[in-house]
């Protein structure tokens, strides 16, 4: 008798239809409440696989992968959700639940670091549709048939791709502009194909999108990514999908072009990894040839435990993936929910690395992707009497400040780069420029982002006080 697992067809899982799901009878009518208000804001998906084998039903609310795919009533300010609760089970009006929704969705930084104002790059005078090119090595690709997930984590940074709010959102038709745009830079070296997750194609429309990008005009392309969170949520996506093998096909096909091909996987926990099948779509990938990296944020409620990080990055590298980043909770969504203080976020990084050997030791972290570039915190030290967070930036948008020491002054409470402020009494950080505003204005809008989350550049009203107009 084979051992091979059976071919499973995905069965997804929303708002609309999550009460079709033999586990809904197991949350409490608060807890079912929670789901129908909070999905009016957050996105909701999940699927059978996540539900039957990555959640622990007895463990409900705090299972860690229950809190990472389903919504929480504290996930919104507590007068947000009355309100809310109210226009959606009371009233019923369509209208104002829109208009409430809208707002709260504004006053949760929907495109923090400057995705919208800074990083989509421009030809012949027009912006280019569907892509980012944030450093200069690296252009983020968006294709529109892959905005969508398996699942949708709670924290994720890329939420208004999901909840249609087609002003705020990146997607590309078609590759044609991305190759063009390709040509004009030979600076470029990467592209990470993102989303959404772009394996929620077959893999016909994937290779529609990857194949363009073997061509000898573009051979200064070394590197291929595609972030995904399928190898968590739907591993039967490398196994027993009807295409699967066609994929891994694809994946040799890249590899065989010359091309370094890595599959950037998010793993939150280590469960996503104790199961099977999912270990055997990591051996999958690896097997064609091309590498696995995984990487995740540090979350609230979800990864605290360094032993659990220690089990994700050896159990990873024992089958062959590459422990990549350990990344702080952005500053975007129900980020209050979810973030912990950075004195924190490193203690946890630093006993995770202490359990682990050499080999997962590619790690890094705990960085964040904030404004100016990826910076990560190197430790907690006093020097002259002053006790500081030694930073440096992993990759920035000036390429002259990367691995460049500098130091802040330690805050137990901060959360984010805007709520530190410059040690030994300097009045701003090295990257900081005479337009930037100024640093105790900073900090302020940091610490007000306790209550309401105010967007880069943009003059919005708290989501109560419209909440009260409706």
């Amino acid at each position: 008798m084979s051992n091979e697992p059976l071919p499973v067809k995905f069965k997804p899982y929303t708002r609309q239809s999550i009460n079709q799901a033999p586990q809904w009878e197991l949350l409490s009518k608060d807890l079912q409440e929670a789901v129908l208000v909070v999905s009016r804001v957050l996105p909701f998906r999940t699927n059978q696989y996540v539900m039957n084998e990555l959640i622990d039903w007895n463990n409900i609310p705090d299972d860690p992968i229950y809190r990472l795919t389903f919504p929480h009533r504290d996930m919104l300010e507590p007068e947000e959700y009355k309100v809310l609760r109210d226009l959606v089970l009371v009233q019923k009006d369509e209208i104002a639940i829109e208009k409430l929704v809208r707002s709260i969705r504004m006053r949760m930084n929907p495109h923090p670091a400057g995705q919208m104002t800074h990083n989509v790059p421009t030809m012949n005078e027009e912006p280019v549709r569907g892509l980012q090119h944030k450093y200069k090595q690296t252009v983020l690709f968006f294709p529109s048939s892959g905005q969508t997930c398996h699942a949708y984590c709670t924290f994720c940074f890329r939420w208004p791709q999901f909840v249609g709010m087609d002003d705020l959102k990146f997607d590309a038709r078609e590759s044609n502009e991305l190759v063009s745009y390709l040509k004009l830079h030979p600076e470029v070296t990467d592209v990470l194909i993102t989303g959404g997750d772009p394996l929620i194609m077959n893999t016909r429309s994937l290779a529609g999108y990857l194949e363009p990008l073997l061509a000898p005009e573009l051979s200064h392309i070394q590197n291929i990514r595609i972030g995904t969170k399928s190898v968590a949520y739907w591993p039967q996506r490398f196994v027993t999908d009807k295409d699967a093998d066609d994929l891994i096909e694809l994946f040799k096909k890249v590899v065989a072009a010359g091309k370094n091909l890595a599959i950037m996987g998010h793993y939150n926990h280590p469960v996503e990894l104790r199961q099977e099948i999912a270990q055997q779509a990591v051996k999958r990938i690896v097997s064609s040839g091309a590498t696995l990296r995984m990487q995740a944020p540090l979350i609230r409620h979800i990864n605290e435990d360094p032993k659990g990080w220690a089990e994700l990055w050896t159990t990873g590298v024992r089958l062959g993936a590459i422990p990549y980043y350990m990344f702080v909770e952005r500053d975007t969504g129900p980020s209050h929910y979810f973030q912990l203080p950075l004195a924190k976020a490193y203690e946890v990084f630093q006993q995770a690395y202490q359990l682990v050997s050499g080999l997962s030791r590619t790690v890094r972290g705990p960085s964040m992707s904030a404004f100016p570039g990826k910076v990560v915190i190197d430790g907690i030290v006093t020097i002259g009497g002053e006790k500081v967070f030694a930073l440096q930036f992993l990759q920035a948008r000036n390429p002259d400040w990367v691995r460049r020491p500098f130091y802040a002054k330690f805050d137990p409470e901060a959360t984010w780069l805007d709520d530190l402020v410059p040690a030994f009494g300097e009045k701003k950080f090295f990257f900081e420029t005479e337009q930037d505003p100024p640093r105790a204005t900073i900090h302020i809008l940091a610490r007000h982002d306790k209550v309401v989350r105010t967007a880069a550049n943009a003059d919005l009203q708290p989501a109560v006080s419209i909440a009260n107009e409706v």
